[in-house]
């Protein structure tokens, strides 16, 4: 059943390559969420809307071809009793150039974000889309970007230059990192759980879902992370290819004719795991296969492969480790994978515990592990709500409406 709010609301959007997650929650420095969820299979004839309220499930909704994802999640939001009390929208915003900070959209923020678009063709547009319906629907709500890039913006400039001439750095050219609200999410709950680890050690957190990334954290700052100028960089995903040769563009745009949009989606929704296992982008169906699938086998195999590497690769760029969070839908959910990352790390302290790590306890290394080891499920809609709260405060102590 549809309920009333009972107070000032705020409403997270979050929109990705293939999906649209919401939130509703209530406008305080402790926000608690009321209703949740998304559109998936975005671009498919299968696209549906899921959402949980106070009731439990609701029925799937189909999401027609017209109008636009966007306008569809905003037109169905406007009906919702929840939302009747709406003070303001926050947005996750994936390429947020050199914001460190989440901004209050204005005409000059929004602006900007057309012009970058170029560099994150695979999800500024939705993102701009949701802003505009928003506004066109709410011309009065105050509507806040939260960018996913702001949790590396004090890397260290030696993890931010790439190896190409100097001039391109001056047009924007340069390692940025990725899945920054997830971090802060994860340091936050780190804090919270009383990690020493949060504020002086030495940090490395696995965002593994179908966007899959590391970030090596030193005394609560990102040093280093997998992602680099795009989303598509770092770990094998999903469906995106992860590090490359930049050899095989030009060898593929020569031999194939591929155009650069096409080299574009082969690399962001054709590779990864879909692409070499021929299957699917998903590890709970390839882990079902994979006894009697090779293609399901070998494409497990590099994904935790990489990751172990990775994985190595910050320790020794933080001088050690104290802790080790996963989080994703992987991270969350698959004992195999995090156990095949972690095996052969004992070197570095690493030491899960088979019984934890199958039940997927908060804690899953050892008594004895030098590293701690935990899982932690993330909550970027959460984040950006708490960023609304800040944002609402000044005008909540000023008796602003």
């Amino acid at each position: 059943m549809n309920h009333p709010s009972t107070g000032p609301c705020v409403l997270t959007l979050n929109g990705g390559s293939a999906s649209l997650k919401f939130a509703v929650y209530t406008a305080a420095p402790t926000p608690e969420r009321t209703l949740h969820g998304m559109l998936e299979r975005l671009g498919e004839t299968t696209a549906q809307l899921t959402c949980q309220g106070a009731n439990g499930a609701e029925p799937s909704v189909p999401v027609p071809a017209q109008p636009s994802a966007a306008e569809f999640l905003v037109d169905w939001l406007a009906q919702r009793s929840e939302l009747r009390s709406l003070v303001a929208v926050g947005h996750r915003v994936v390429h947020g150039m050199l914001h460190s900070e989440p901004e209050e959209l204005t005409p000059e923020l929004l602006a900007e974000l057309r012009r970058i678009q170029p560099y994150d063709p695979e999800h500024l547009p939705l993102e701009l889309e949701l802003i505009e319906a928003v506004r066109a629907r709410f011309p009065q709500l105050r509507q806040l970007a939260c960018f996913d890039t702001a949790f590396h913006h004090g890397m260290p400039r030696v993890a931010t230059q790439l190896p190409i001439p100097r001039r391109y750095e001056a047009k924007g050219v340069r390692r940025y990192g990725f899945h920054g609200l997830s971090y802060a999410y994860l340091m936050s709950e780190l804090e919270r759980l009383g990690d020493p680890a949060a504020q002086t050690g030495r940090v490395i957190l696995a965002h593994l879902g179908s966007g899959a990334s590391l970030a090596a954290v030193r005394d609560g700052r990102s040093i280093d992370t997998s992602m680099g100028f795009s989303p598509t960089s770092g770990l094998v995903m999903g469906t995106r290819s992860g590090d490359l040769d930049p050899g095989i563009a030009p060898y593929l745009s020569r031999s194939e004719h591929l155009s650069v949009q096409e080299l574009s989606d082969l690399f962001n929704h054709d590779s990864g795991l879909r692409g070499v296992s021929g299957v699917s982008s998903d590890v709970r169906e390839l882990l079902a296969r994979e006894a009697g699938d090779v293609r399901a086998r070998e494409a497990l195999a590099l994904f935790c492969y990489q990751a172990k590497k990775w994985l190595g690769g910050f320790a020794a760029a933080l001088g050690g480790l104290d802790s080790l969070v996963f989080s994703g839908g992987i991270g969350e959910h698959a004992p195999a994978i995090r156990a095949r990352i972690c095996d052969g790390l004992g070197f570095l302290g690493i030491h899960l515990s088979e019984a934890r790590n199958a039940q997927n306890a908060l804690v899953i290394s050892d008594d004895d592990s030098p590293v701690t080891v935990r899982v932690i499920p993330t909550d970027e809609q959460r984040m950006i709500a708490r960023a609304l709260s800040r944002m609402l405060q000044p005008a909540t102590r000023t008796g602003a409406s």
